[in-house]
């Protein structure tokens, strides 16, 4: 079966497009990992539960299921380029209603900018990922897909720093004043701190409006994926996204691996905090995660499809998951730490991999499909909120038996970490046999 599912053209230069669209990629993954440190400020300032905390994470994915198939409707519309374009605006939107929402300091308010946030990634993720895997021959999709991921990952490293910095300063100190103050000194130190977004957000604004500008003047050939008669040979054509049951294992799969990596991400700071860790050192946590998805991006640009596959990256992925997830638990302090960021190694290469494996033969179908994919990034509104809520459960049922408060939360922090050993589990058997359900093999 021949799986090239890009047009073919004259031999064109793919470096411009694929700078810009990793240019893309940065933004989004700026924007989405300064959520490691919008969690534990945001649980300051509306003094929050966990679980209520994580919700911070919900706002942001859900966002993709409510979305994803919008966006692919605008997309086959308006096309690649000025879906990404409009994307880039609904994000400075989200941003600017930050300044508000810190006025206000109302919880709600900051979920819906996060939410409008959410709403521009979709867009730019429907139209930059599906784009970046048919440029070139499926084979080496993951290849370019590890690229864009380094350019997210770093964002996101800087992302995570720059606002961990502005955010989290002396974040320890204001809580230790909180319990000692009356109520109206307690309402002016957390509205000071909650004012500590509007000049970033602001900023934010005004570099996605100029990106959003700019992107429609960008030398971004046109591609699509080639329908279906003409990639595969000798089988019935399809006429229906349910005929492909290996795309939405593909979905499961995505859905939960993004539930994972958002947990490594986004709970790792306040991981740190719980464990008694300063938030001074705690706020660099995530670019301990990050850092080590960069790297194994790297590898994976280096070994794909030259001398691994794309499954078999997906195989060993999947691996180190299960076997750091039962070292988080199993180990305690900076150690257990160190695991919760080498999450980072094993989650890098799974996006690059899922997405060529899953749009594999899906012709026309492709950007109905890239939809489908995109909303299983809600795994990042479902799982860590279900990491807060086993966090929760087992720091009241700690301290019933007399726990102090201190203990009970860091090893409850440590317990909720088993969310991840099932979803590793799926992402496995996607690896190994998922991937190949109903197609027609060669």
């Amino acid at each position: 079966m021949n799986t090239d599912q890009s047009t073919k053209k004259p031999a064109q230069n793919t470096l411009v497009p694929i700078i810009i669209i990793a240019g893309l990629f940065f933004i989004f993954g700026f924007v989405t990992w300064i959520n490691g440190a919008l969690i534990p400020f945001m649980k300051t300032i509306n003094e929050l539960t966990d679980a209520q905390s994580y919700l911070v994470a919900s706002a942001s994915y859900i966002s993709f299921v409510v979305m994803a198939l919008p966006s692919s409707y605008i997309i086959n519309k308006i096309g690649y380029k000025k879906g990404m374009s409009l994307g880039l605006i609904i994000m400075a939107l989200g941003a600017l209603i930050f300044i508000p929402a810190a006025e206000a300091r109302t919880y709600w308010m900051f979920l819906l900018a996060i939410f409008i946030q959410g709403a521009g990634m979709t867009l730019l993720q429907t139209a930059s990922n599906p784009y970046i895997t048919i440029l070139g021959p499926i084979e080496s999709a993951a290849k370019r897909i590890a690229i864009m991921g380094i350019a997210n990952k770093v964002a996101g490293a800087l992302g995570s720093v720059i606002f961990g910095a502005i955010l989290l300063a002396g974040i320890d100190e204001i809580k230790a004043k909180l319990s000692l103050v009356d109520d109206s000194e307690k309402a002016s130190l957390l509205n000071t701190m909650a004012d500590s977004v509007v000049t970033p957000y602001i900023a934010m604004a005004v570099v996605l409006v100029l990106l959003g500008l700019l992107i429609r003047k960008a030398p971004l050939p046109h591609v699509e994926a080639k329908p279906i008669e003409e990639t595969v040979s000798g089988e019935k054509t399809k006429s229906s996204i349910f005929q492909f049951p290996h795309l939405w294992l593909g979905v499961l799969a995505l859905f939960v691996y993004v539930g994972v990596e958002v947990v490594a991400g986004d709970t790792i700071i306040a991981y740190g905090i719980s464990l008694d860790i300063p938030a001074s050192e705690a706020k660099f946590f995530t670019l301990f995660t990050l850092m080590a998805m960069v790297a194994t991006y790297a590898l994976g640009v280096f070994l794909i499809p030259k001398y691994i596959s794309q499954s078999f990256a997906l195989k060993c992925s999947a691996i180190l998951g299960i076997f750091f997830s039962f070292c988080i638990v199993f180990t305690s302090g900076f150690t257990s730490v160190l695991f919760v960021a080498s999450l980072g190694i094993a989650n890098a290469l799974v996006w690059p991999a899922i997405w060529p494996l899953a749009l594999n033969g899906l012709g026309q179908f492709t950007k109905t499909a890239s939809a489908l994919l995109i909303m299983a990034i809600s795994g990042g509104a479902i799982i860590p909120p279900l990491y807060g809520a086993l966090v929760d459960s087992k720091k009241t049922q700690l301290m019933v038996t007399g726990l102090e408060e201190v203990t009970a939360t860091s090893q409850a922090a440590s317990f909720g970490y088993w969310i991840l050993l099932p979803c590793y589990i799926i992402i496995l058997y996607y690896a190994f046999y998922g991937h190949k359900v109903g197609l027609k093999q060669k």
